[in-house]
């Protein structure tokens, strides 16, 4: 927060307790690391019952700046920098106008859904349920409370930062009720895509979970069925992460409900890949704290006609109800070279351009280092099949192939095909007993194959 070498944390709090930010002080000379809780000083106390906390810089001053989503009104702290010593932030949220939603927030972010350089912030709603969806569905009134998407505008002609609700806009009026949420390029296109993890502690609370693509920017297009990702069990945490290092992200998902008899197995989602170009890019941090929170990526492609365009990376900004790794994993759509790598640091805000990076590559590159060094990539097999790419257009958009964890024993959960043969020597087969059309293959050995 203070722009040094290590990272703070700043956890967000419940009921009438303060927020707490804790200051990194390193290791003392016994070689314990301490941390101490500066948030009063850095006036962060928040003081409100906090569902969200999100980092971002959203000014683009090179300092890490805070949003707290809350039940009441949401806060957005600018960071101010140092001030004797210590950090300052100011909350801007209600001259910004990003208070919203007022009622019931939940998890935030921020992100740059554009790509225009500057972090836009999205913020999700919890005021809805089965009955609002319903009717949403069917064209009909309902309560539900939709997100928010607030724009970054960039510094006005006075050097101050706006913002502007474009909820409307990009087609996200509608009634999700999220807990768990998080971001990501599913399609490699290059533009980041939002998935919704929805439910709450009601049994009866069952709704599908959300995709929605992002279309260049320019609105989010509801992919959940035709992708095969609407699981109607609650799901909290959303990994979006290239699990199988095949080159696209795919989703795993923390399902199950707040109650002791409300349990599901977690879901990993497989990307069958959508023929697109993805650079994954890993920064090592030696001024700057090791992880490069905080970091800045430009990557600026042509295509085969010759026409560029940059795309923005942030590292470190993820859902406040997600997880996603520190390296970044960015999607080029149908780019046919890399021109340039433009990081920025978040130390000092030295600037580093690699030239000459290949595509579909994994790169290291390390502060204060010139050049960069292609890392290898081993692929993870989960199953049969589970990672051939084709490439298609939204209109047939592939469906995600979903393989299930069983306790105890390792398991698989895939489609039940028809006219495929399986070899069964080394699988149970069971009923999933949830979803018709799926089947379980329980490991009955140590190695597991399937065979179609």
């Amino acid at each position: 927060m203070g722009s040094e070498s290590r990272v703070d944390v700043a956890p967000g709090s419940g009921g009438n307790y303060p927020c707490q930010l804790f200051r990194n002080n390193g290791p003392g000379a016994n070689g314990h690391w301490t941390f101490t809780n500066i948030a009063r000083a850095a006036g962060v106390t928040n003081d409100r019952f906090c569902k969200g906390v999100a980092v971002g810089d959203f000014d683009n001053d090179g300092d890490l700046d805070l949003y707290v989503s809350n039940v009441g009104r949401n806060r957005l702290y600018r960071n101010d920098g140092l001030v004797d010593g210590d950090v300052r932030f100011t909350d801007v949220a209600e001259s910004l106008g990003v208070q919203g939603p007022t009622g019931y927030s939940f998890a935030t972010w921020f992100f740059d859904y554009n790509n225009d350089g500057w972090l836009d912030l999205f913020v999700a709603a919890y005021r809805t349920d089965t009955g609002d969806l319903m009717a949403e569905a069917r064209g009909l009134p309902h309560k539900g409370v939709s997100p928010r998407l607030y724009l970054n505008l960039g510094k006005d002609a006075a050097g101050r930062v706006r913002f502007e609700d474009v909820t409307s806009r990009v087609g996200l009026v509608r009634p999700f009720l999220p807990m768990g949420a998080n971001f990501g390029d599913l399609d490699n296109d290059g533009f980041l895509d939002i998935y919704l993890a929805t439910g709450e502690p009601d049994y009866g609370a069952l709704m599908p979970n959300v995709m929605l693509r992002n279309d260049a920017g320019r609105r989010f297009q509801n992919v959940t069925f035709s992708g095969g990702l609407g699981h109607l069990q609650k799901g909290h945490g959303v990994a979006f992460a290239d699990i199988d290092n095949d080159g696209d992200q795919d989703i795993y998902h923390q399902l199950g409900g707040f109650l002791p008899g409300d349990k599901f197995h977690n879901a990993l989602f497989l990307n069958p890949g959508h023929g697109n170009h993805h650079l994954v890019v890993r920064l090592v941090g030696t001024k700057s704290n090791r992880a490069a929170i905080g970091a800045r990526i430009e990557v600026e492609v042509r295509d085969e006609a010759g026409g560029a365009r940059v795309i923005h990376r942030a590292v470190g900004a993820v859902s406040s109800f997600g997880g996603s790794p520190l390296r970044q994993e960015i999607g080029l759509g149908k780019a046919a070279r890399i021109e340039r790598v433009t990081i920025t640091w978040p130390i000092d805000g030295a600037q580093q351009t690699l030239k000459e990076v290949p595509l579909d590559s994994t790169i290291r590159v390390t502060e204060g280092q010139n050049g960069f060094r292609v890392v290898p990539r081993k692929r993870i097999l989960f199953s049969a099949g589970a990672s051939v790419h084709q490439p298609v257009n939204y209109s047939g958009w592939p469906r995600f192939r979903r393989i299930t964890p069983i306790a105890p024993s390792i398991g698989l959960c895939v489609p039940k095909l028809r006219g495929f043969r399986l070899r069964r020597r080394k699988f149970s087969l069971a009923n999933c007993g949830v979803f018709p059309d799926f089947h379980f293959f329980r490991q009955s050995q140590e190695n597991v194959e399937l065979f179609v």
